[in-house]
């Protein structure tokens, strides 16, 4: 499989896209006013702690207070799992962000310190050493284990290490690396939280294009692609150091077209942001994303097959399996989601879909659980939410309909006026009564609704005029006493 990521620099904004086989997967987006916390360690102060939730919330100098259950507490020396016998009011903690704010949440924490680099993740409060469940050969894996164990003993770094999947057939020089900058890194980041504020960022983790390049950029990427010219520099530079391999894969783009624009990443994006995906076979899904979870349905539209009913629904189950794995990467869609494939008969169908499924979250970056087909054919799933999601990054709820996505039509509004009406005529003494609204409400009152308006004003004894107001939305209305 052919893999690419294209890097799009402006000074407001960075944008990656990682391609497979030419088709876009994921969009990673960060911009200069606001950067994404996650990673970043602070030290921080207990404002608040609520025993009935078993959490705290601490005061770490972002806009809202992050939040901290007890669970992502590390307790090994205090031997207790109440928050009250954990924290207390005015305490400092080191804490690191594991979920950026999302809507009216703070940032979540946790004092399970984890700190990546290229080939190891370095824990110094656990004493664990693992390996990433995809290197799959138990004697690589237990080489890799056996020589971070050692050269940490030997470099006098304690705490415990996870070695990434990018670490397999990696030399014992290049661990000894990782594990010579992680052990200085903290010894830096504890320096600083001891002499630093009393709440203040201690640790900030790289920029989204360093990140990519040390998280997603291995030895299947065949190209990176970047329009900056500073960009790519920095980006060689450091290739140079961590991944020589991937070097010279690193080409900058110096074309008039943009480069999103080449490769049809732009539409793709603008596609993403719909609640409707077209299948190939004229099937369509529709993925609805809430605060609570995402439901993704998928339905039969245009497709009507060549044999019979079941074998329509199992093809269109089958490549929606395909397309729902490719979406939650492509929107970035996280926490709980229902999936509604069309109702199969044939288990063996059922089976064969759920594991389509399966197939196509493997090559997912992140972590996701599937569970069986529900007795409603409902499947649930997880999938690890971290940043947010490309919808939220890139849109904000609709201020006329105020993120319903939808309106009340100008009938239902023509009838709240007529009831808001017959109140203001019954408890106030006026002359007239004008009223104030959009253009297709009070073209539905003068045209369709004449009738009911002239006996509105035979009942109430009184003239009602109407203006059109250009700035209000369809649901908005007045009704003014002359």
């Amino acid at each position: 499989m052919s893999e690419e990521l294209l890097i799009n620099i402006t000074p407001q904004e960075t944008r990656i896209a990682f391609l497979e086989n030419g088709m876009l997967q994921e969009v990673h987006i960060e911009r200069s006013r606001r950067r994404g916390l996650v990673g970043n360690i602070y030290r921080g102060k207990v404002v608040r702690v609520l025993p009935g939730m078993q959490a705290a919330f601490l005061e770490v100098g972002l806009d809202r207070t992050a939040f901290l259950h007890a669970s992502d507490i590390d307790s090994s020396e205090e031997n207790s799992e109440q928050i009250s016998e954990l924290l207390r009011e005015g305490q400092h903690v080191i804490v690191q962000v594991v979920k950026d704010p999302l809507g009216s949440k703070g940032a979540r924490l946790t004092t399970h310190i984890s700190i990546p680099a290229r080939f190891l993740v370095y824990m110094p409060n656990n004493g664990h050493v693992g390996v990433s469940q995809r290197i799959e050969e138990e004697t690589e894996r237990e080489r890799l284990k056996n020589e971070v164990r050692e050269l940490a003993e030997q470099q006098g770094v304690s705490g415990g290490f996870i070695v990434r999947t990018a670490a397999e057939g990696t030399p014992r020089e290049a661990l000894e690396k990782d594990i010579q900058f992680l052990g200085k890194l903290w010894a830096e980041i504890q320096q600083r939280s001891t002499h630093g504020q009393d709440v203040s960022l201690i640790h900030e983790d790289m920029p989204l294009v360093m990140r990519t390049m040390r998280d997603l950029a291995d030895a299947d990427i065949e190209k990176i692609r970047i329009d900056s010219r500073e960009t790519y520099l920095k980006v060689h530079k450091f290739a140079g150091k961590f991944i020589p391999g991937l070097a010279k894969r690193i080409e900058h783009y110096a074309g008039e077209r943009p480069i999103f624009d080449l490769y049809g990443v732009e539409d793709e994006i603008q596609r993403a942001l719909g609640r409707k995906v077209q299948l190939k076979s004229g099937g369509y899904l529709i993925i609805d994303q809430t605060e609570a979870m995402t439901t993704v349905d998928v339905n039969t539209g245009a497709f009507v097959g060549h044999r019979n009913l079941e074998e329509t629904i199992f093809k269109t189950n089958l490549e929606a399996a395909q397309a729902i794995a490719r979406q939650l990467r492509l929107r970035n869609l996280g926490g709980i989601i229902i999936i509604d494939f069309i109702d199969m008969e044939d288990p063996e169908h059922r089976r064969q879909v759920l594991r389509a499924l399966e197939k196509s979250l493997e090559r997912d970056h992140a972590r996701t659980g599937l569970s069986e087909v529900s007795s409603l054919g409902l499947v649930q799933m997880t999938r690890k939410r971290t940043r947010e999601s490309l919808e939220h990054v890139l849109c904000e709820s609709c201020s006329t309909c105020g993120g319903r996505g939808t309106l009340k039509t100008p009938e239902t509004v023509c009838y709240e006026i007529f009831r808001e009406i017959m109140r203001a005529a019954r408890q106030f003494d006026a002359q007239q009564l004008l009223v104030l609204a959009s253009q297709e409400v009070v073209d539905l009152l003068v045209d369709e609704e004449s009738t009911s308006v002239a006996e509105l004003e035979e009942f109430i004894g009184r003239p009602i005029t109407f203006q059109v107001e250009s700035l209000y939305t369809q649901e908005q209305f007045d009704v003014v006493l002359m």
